[in-house]
Formats: structure tokens, C-alpha cells, sequence
């Protein structure tokens, strides 16, 4: 029975990266034969203590803690694959992932821009201790490389022709939509789910979302899931928390989904899981023209696509109008996550990498 060792930064369950990259494959892996192992490098109380404003002190120790648990290791027995989402370290040096790759079959995945310059703002005292260069050399040394789109695996193929492009793909079994009653007169919620720092995306939008309730008033309502410190007095929004248990009730919640995204080389990497949650919940999507969003949404049939404010102002004014449209989109929508972005339609492509990366390896 081989085993497969996920090498990551944060526990099963935290990451909403590795819950989506990865994690839902669990199962299938396990009756493909596959014996599981997770070495992650911060607990709960760590993850606490790493992504809070300061302690110094204390952040120095889980990265100390962090590299003596990779150097021991090292020196273990060695797994058949280990496969590696993002990083397996949280500091600039790729030692430790090509220590890997020298003892076992190394996957690497990612699905973000992660070679550009991307430091938590909580983190910038050590932004010093990044690297540029880490991604390509991980990507160098891997066995198998898989890019959540097009953009990362162009990327990627700078350093090693070996690359698999699997989309980031929802479990639709549990992002579906749910019955509600909607009551007569009940506004149109327009909303947005993220983490704390893509906040700012849906921030810059609100002047064209001050113009929608200038037009609308109270037959729209806006809805932001990621961060219940965000208020925002122009549109009545006070921000939820991000729940696991109460998720999908919550984006369930609402009657349009929006990914609005500046165009530049990171929005450009991201692999579009907002837009996808909405759809696998039947919600219709409008995203902006930028990157895989132009491979996922075919503008008209199941979502929007909008690049000026114009275009934004008037395809989103066209669903708050309609409940019609609003069915037609979401449910196109969800067909074509079922058809295309379903873990049920990328998980044999998982295991042909999987089984490569250790025929790679024992030929080497």
C-alpha cells in the first residue's frame, strides 16, 4: 500500500486552499489504495498566535518549532509520495521540499500566483525571510506539477515540463442549493463570500454598489461572508464571520454572487472558487473579465462576465429585475460545475498524477 504524505503549513480543515485543492479527494484516495499521512506545521493555538498583529517573540519560536520538525524529517523513513500544496515551509528557502523530492516522489500544487511577492499584512516584519525564487525551484524539483489554470501552468512550464492543470473543483453534493421561501417584496441580496484579505476587492466596489442603491433602494440588500469586523455605512453592510458549520445556509442567502477582481499578474493566478461556489449553490455569478473567470463563465448562459462599471451597473440591474434570468443563470451555472468543476469529474485526473509522480520516481 503506498503512502501519501501531505506536506502543508496549516492542519486538514483550515485551509480553504488545501480543503478544495485536495482534501475532498480523501476518501477516493483511500479506496484507491492509498495509505494518508498529514504533517502540517501549525496547530490551532499557533495559527492563532501566527496571524495576529506582533508577537515577535512568539513567532519566531513556531518557525523555529516549524524547522526542526522538517529537519527531523528528513531523517525519517520516507513516504512514497509527498505532495505539497503551496509549501511545506513558510520561509523563502525550498531545502526542505527538495530534501524531499530527493527520498520520495514530490507533487506540487498550487493555485495562486505564489512566485509574486504575497506577505500577510499581520506578517511583513518577515517579509525579508521570502523568496522570489522558491516556487520555481520547488517546481523544478517536483516529479509532477499541478496548476490550478492555464496562467500558472505557462508558469510552471518555465521549470518543468511535467505539469497537469486540474481547476479548483467543488464537492456539489455539499455546496447545492437550498429551498428557501422568499417572501413578497423581499430584496434581491447581492453578495460576496471571501477571507480577510480579499476584503479590499469587494471594498473598491462599493461606489457602484452606492449607484445600485441609489436606483434600487430597498428592493436590494447586500451581503459580505469573510470578515464580521467590515462596516460599511453607504450600503447598511455589517460583514458576517465565515462559518464551517452554517456555510452553504449562509451563501444560500444570496440571490446574486459577485467577483469583481482588479486585472494585474495575481488576480490573474486565481482559479475563480468564488464564482464556482455560487454556481454549485445555484446562484447567478458575475465576474469580472479576468483570467480563468473567462473559461468558466460564457457570458449570458450561466453567469456574467463584466469589465467596466457600466457593464457591471447594467447586467447586475438586469438580475436584480428578474427572477427568471436569476433561475436560468444559477442553474446553468450549477450544470456546468457538475460537468466540468465537480470533484465526481477531475478525481481520476488526480490519481493519473499521483500514479506518475511514483513511476517518475522509481525511474529516475
Amino acid at each position: 500500500m503506498p503512502t501519501l504524505r501531505f506536506q502543508t503549513i496549516h492542519r486538514p480543515d483550515r485551509s480553504p486552499s488545501q480543503r478544495f485543492r485536495y482534501e475532498q479527494y480523501l476518501d477516493y484516495f483511500k479506496l484507491q489504495g492509498f495509505s494518508l499521512e498529514f504533517s502540517y506545521l501549525l496547530n490551532q493555538e499557533q495559527d492563532r498566535v501566527y496571524y495576529r498583529p506582533g508577537h515577535w517573540a512568539a513567532k519566531a519560536g513556531i518557525v523555529l518549532n516549524a524547522t526542526a520538525k522538517r529537519w527531523r524529517e528528513s531523517f525519517q523513513a520516507a513516504p512514497d509520495i509527498n505532495f505539497v500544496q503551496r509549501e511545506a515551509f513558510m520561509l523563502g528557502s525550498s531545502w526542505f521540499e527538495r530534501q524531499m523530492a530527493r527520498r520520495s516522489a514530490l507533487i506540487f500544487d498550487f493555485d495562486d500566483a505564489i512566485w509574486l511577492a504575497d506577505v500577510s499584512r499581520q506578517n511583513r516584519g518577515f517579509g525579508w525571510l521570502k523568496s522570489a525564487r522558491k516556487t520555481g525551484e520547488i517546481i523544478e524539483a517536483s516529479h509532477e506539477v499541478i496548476a490550478g489554470n492555464a496562467y500558472l501552468a505557462d508558469y510552471a512550464r518555465q521549470y518543468n515540463p511535467r505539469i497537469s492543470i486540474i481547476p479548483t473543483t467543488i464537492d456539489t453534493d455539499y455546496h447545492r442549493p437550498l429551498a428557501r421561501k422568499k417572501m413578497g417584496g423581499e430584496p434581491v441580496c447581492i453578495g460576496w463570500t471571501g477571507s480577510l484579505t480579499t476584503v479590499p476587492y469587494f471594498h473598491a466596489f462599493t461606489p457602484l454598489m452606492v449607484k445600485l442603491k441609489k436606483r434600487f433602494g430597498g428592493k436590494i440588500r447586500f451581503k459580505l461572508i469573510g470578515d464580521p469586523h467590515y462596516h460599511n455605512s453607504e450600503l447598511s453592510l455589517q460583514g458576517d464571520p465565515w462559518r464551517l458549520e452554517s456555510e452553504i445556509e449562509d451563501l444560500n442567502q444570496l440571490d446574486i454572487g459577485i467577483m469583481p477582481l482588479p486585472d494585474d499578474p495575481w488576480t490573474r493566478g486565481k482559479c475563480g472558487f468564488k464564482g464556482l461556489q455560487y454556481m454549485a449553490c445555484g446562484i447567478p455569478a458575475v465576474m469580472s473579465r479576468v483570467g480563468v473567470n473567462l473559461e468558466i463563465i460564457q457570458d449570458g448562459q450561466n453567469g456574467y462576465l463584466a469589465n467596466t462599471d457600466e457593464e457591471w451597473f447594467q447586467k447586475l440591474s438586469q438580475l436584480v429585475e428578474s427572477e427568471e434570468l436569476r433561475q436560468r443563470l444559477g442553474q446553468a451555472g450549477r450544470q456546468t460545475v457538475l460537468d466540468r468543476y465537480s470533484v465526481l469529474s477531475q478525481r481520476d485526473h488526480y490519481l493519473t498524477v499521483l500514479n506518475s509522480a511514483m513511476q517518475q520516481r522509481s525511474s529516475a
